[in-house]
Parts: structure tokens; C-alpha cells; sequence
């Protein structure tokens, strides 16, 4: 879909020629006599129309405007949450609609930097569709966005920045959504070598007998159940000055989950092709990083395969030595996500990163403490964990920092290995936070839970892209925050 700005307000807008005209109506009174800003005025006195975010009102053939269809659509103070849930709405109007393939959207006041990347995003979550794996995929009817701002050059990095992070979330969404069988590990190799057709992204995709070279026996047990060959994908992205330190994404890529041998109960296992949406993210990351081009470097790392209950699979009891020399105790075959990522945790440390941050659908637990709205945040570092949670609050991407205290890592002793794999239900989002904390100790690092957000079920099933917008935002403003030391 296209995304572009035009100077023009209210007065210019009935004018524009398109299928779709959406005005933004804000607090506060028009004092403007331009024949828009006098609807929008009578539609506020009559009642018909409120600045409550979300109230929409949608007129056809309306005299004097070109567009098709106008839709009139408050947003309350005109903050980016405001602006999203208006732009939301509107598009849920418009996207009803096969004939509505050029849209032209304005507001009643300026939109900051903020507030136009949440209606650019509001746009794409609205119209998306998805198709692959249909007979007969519908297409997006949606093709072109122009939106209408006082100043198009001021405003045209934070477009470039919205349409990059617009791009990743969708491809994040893509290889989540797809069923099991049209996103096994090799696709998902497959899917991250595609990447490389963008300027400075590179891309190495190990197999099974390189895994185990490694040393990887944590990863390589829980692969063992499948037919499906693991694999363990290393993008990177390096744009940085040379002196500095990558940043290390690692997404955990668990195709699909049965529980292995520990099942799990059938209602709603097909759900569990999502628990790869981690590894999807750090795709849709380097997407918009090869689109956007910081000054920034970044490893991204996945982990892949599939945890099934075959002939080979391992054992609940089963002792295996991780890469870093470790054993573990597998007491619950069905806590696998991080079985994988504390080999990848290891390998991360050839890279001596700025920074790690790990990406997991991990447990149900953190469903239960934040539900859908925030995911988990976890981190040995008190700046890293403010900067991921200053650019999940400025993306509307948001997270929750929860507790790493070293009494919570007491139920993960063992017997027979120096660790087990679970410390029983109480606080299982922590416990699962601490066992990945056991295999780093060298650099910040944070953990994003993202079960709970990861992806939507029900009638609107389907991933959500997150936390692809908050992990774009943190590291451009790390590209930033280099380039100005540089400066300096």
C-alpha cells in the first residue's frame, strides 16, 4: 500500500479527488468557514457527530466534495492513542467498501510525529488481508493513502519511519499467520534469506549437523521429535559506526508446539502456529531496517523448529547439555521456547553485543498477569529496559517490566543437572525469565514475553506484528543517540 503526504487542510481537502475522504475531528471549536469545516460544525451542534475517539459519521455523495464517501470521525485531543483508535474505526468504514481504493485523510488540527505514525499504522491493521493459503484470496482494496498536513516536509521522516515499521509488521504477520505446514523452519530460513535483496542485510541459515557442532544440545533435544530438519537463522544488519557494539535480536521460532511428549490439550492447539511470532518479528525488524537504513548494527538471531511427540523426541526427566556447558533437567517437555533460545543466548556472545533482547511467545502465565494489552518486559539492565519501554509507550506498542529477583530462580534447582527447565506454576513468567537469565552474564539484556500480544483469537484471529513498531523505535533512536555522540 502507498503512503504519501500533501500540504493541504481542510478548505483543500474537499477538492481532493479520491473514493475516500476521512476528517479527523478533534476538541475544541472550527472557527474556519470553508463548506468542511461548516458540516463538521453543524454535525457537532446537532449531534450527529462527537469528538470522542472512535464516534464516526459517514455520509455518501455529499455536495461539494468529490470523494465518494466522507467519514467524519472524532479524535478526542488528537494524541497518537486518540488518533489511532479514530483512524481505526474510519478504516473499518471504508474498508467495507470494494470501491474505495484511494484515501484521503486529514484533521481539524496538526497530527505530531507520534500521532501520524499511529494513524499510518491504524491504516494497515484495518485494511490487511490475508490470503496465502486461500483458494481464492481477496485482495486488499485499499491501495493508496495520501494524508493531508499543514506541512508535508516537516513531517516526511516520520512518514518514511511509519511506512518502514508498517512494512515489518506485515511481514511479521504474514509468516505468523500462516498454518504450520506453509511455515516449517526451512520456509522460515528460506523467508530470512529473502531479506538480503535489501541494501546491507545479510544472511546465514545453519542446518542440523552445524547446530550440533555447536555444541547446541538444548535446541538440538527439542528439535528431535520432528521430521522437520531445525534450523538456526543469523541475520545481521550492520550500519553502526565500527566501534560499536551490535544490538542482538533473538526471536524464538517454534514452528509449531504440541508440548511434545508433555501435550498439550487439543482445543485451540492450532493456535500454537503462532509460537513462532517471535521469530517473525525479528523478519519484520530487518524489513524495516533494509528499508529505512540506520546507522545502526544489529544480529538477529532465530532459533527454528518444531516441538513435536515423535519416536525420538525427548523425555520428560531427560538431562541435555546446553552450548554454554550447562545441563538442564527437562521436567515439562512443553517449556521448550526456552530450551532454544538459551543455546542462541550463548552463541550471541561470539558477537560481544551492545545489548541482547529476546523475543518469545514463552509462557501462558504472562497471558494471565498482563493479558493482551502489554507484553513482559524482563531485564538485568535498568537502561535497556527504560529505552524498550519509552518506545513501547511512543509506538503504542507497550510493555510492563516485571521482577527478576534472585529468590524467584529457587524452584529451577535440580537434582540431577545444574538446572531445571520449570519451577512450578507460581510466577511461571519470572521462573521462565530467570532460566533464560543463567545464560547471560556479560552484557544488558532484556526479555520481551509476548504471549499475551503476540497474536488475537477469536472472530478476529491472526497475528498483530508486535513487537515489531516498538523494536524498530528502539533501535533508530539508538541510531540517533550514535550519530549525536559522533557529532559531538
Amino acid at each position: 500500500m502507498d503512503f504519501e503526504l500533501h500540504t493541504a487542510g481542510l478548505r483543500a481537502a474537499k477538492d481532493f479527488e479520491c473514493d475516500a475522504l476521512v476528517v479527523l475531528v478533534g476538541d475544541g471549536r472550527l472557527t474556519a468557514k470553508d463548506p468542511l469545516s461548516i458540516l463538521i460544525t453543524q454535525a457537532l451542534k446537532s449531534g450527529d457527530l462527537e469528538t470522542t475517539a472512535g464516534k464516526a459519521l459517514s455520509l455518501f455523495r455529499t455536495p461539494g466534495m468529490k470523494a465518494g464517501r466522507l467519514v467524519l470521525v472524532g479524535m478526542g485531543d488528537g494524541s497518537a492513542r486518540q488518533v489511532r483508535k479514530a483512524v481505526a474505526a474510519a478504516t473499518s468504514v471504508v474498508a467495507r467498501h470494494k470501491s474505495v481504493k484511494r484515501l484521503f485523510l486529514c484533521a481539524t488540527k496538526a497530527l505530531s510525529e507520534q500521532a501520524l505514525r499511529a494513524a499510518v499504522l491504524a491504516v494497515g491493521e484495518g485494511s490487511y488481508v490475508y490470503g496465502t493459503t486461500k483458494s481464492k484470496p481477496e485482495a486488499r482494496h485499499l491501495q493508496s493513502v495520501v494524508v493531508g498536513v499543514p506541512d508535508a516536509d516537516a513531517l516526511a521522516g516520520a512518514l518514511e519511519l511509519a511506512k518502514s515499521t508498517l512494512s515489518g509488521i506485515e511481514l511479521a504477520k504474514e509468516w505468523a499467520n500462516r498454518p504450520a505446514n506453509h511455515a516449517t523452519p526451512t520456509m522460515l530460513g528460506q523467508a530470512a534469506q529473502a531479506l538480503v535483496h535489501l541494501p546491507h542485510v545479510e544472511c546465514e541459515v545453519l542446518g542440523p549437523e552445524e547446530v550440533q557442532a555447536l555444541g547446541m544440545g538444548s535446541f538440538t533435544a527439542v528439535a528431535k521429535g520432528s521430521q522437520e530438519p531445525l534450523r538456526f537463522i543469523v541475520l545481521r544488519y550492520l550500519r553502526g559506526p565500527s566501534k560499536d557494539a551490535p544490538v542482538v535480536l533473538i526471536g524464538k521460532g517454534i514452528t509449531f508446539d504440541t508440548g511434545g511428549i508433555s501435550i498439550k490439550p487439543s482445543a485451540e492447539m492450532d493456535e500454537m502456529k503462532f509460537d513462532m511470532c517471535g521469530a517473525a518479528s525479528v523478519l519484520g525488524v530487518f524489513q524495516a531496517l533494509g528499508e529505512l537504513q540506520p546507522a545502526v548494527s544489529v544480529v538477529g538471531l532465530i532459533p527454528t523448529c518444531e516441538n513435536m511427540p515423535g519416536p525420538q523426541a525427548v523425555k520428560p526427566g531427560d538431562v541435555v547439555t546446553s552450548m554454554s556447558g550447562q545441563t538442564i533437567e527437562i521436567l515439562n517437555t512443553d517449556a521448550e521456547g526456552r530450551l532454544i533460545l538459551c543455546d542462541a543466548l550463548t552463541y550471541a556472545e561470539r558477537f560481544k553485543p551492545a545489548a541482547v533482547v529476546d523475543i518469545a511467545t514463552l509462557t501462558g502465565a504472562c497471558v494471565v498477569a498482563l493479558g493482551g494489552v502489554r507484553s513482559g518486559l524482563f531485564s538485568s539492565s535498568d537502561e535497556l529496559a527504560e529505552q524498550l519501554l519509552r518506545s513501547g509507550e511512543e509506538t503504542l506498542d507497550s510493555c510492563w517490566r516485571m521482577p527478576l529477583d534472585d529468590e524467584y530462580g529457587e524452584g529451577l534447582k535440580s537434582n540431577f543437572a545444574d538446572m531445571a527447565n520449570i519451577a512450578g506454576r507460581a510466577a511461571g513468567a519470572v521462573t521462565a525469565a530467570k532460566f533464560l537469565q543463567k545464560f547471560v552474564d556479560k552484557h544488558p539484556w532484556a526479555h520481551l514475553d509476548i504471549a499475551g500480544t503476540a497474536w488475537k483469537s477469536g472472530a478476529a484471529k491472526g497475528a498483530t506484528g508486535r513487537p515489531v513498531a516498538m523494536l524498530v523505535d528502539f533501535l533508530v533512536r539508538r541510531a540517533a543517540g550514535s550519530a549525536g555522540r559522533k557529532k559531538k
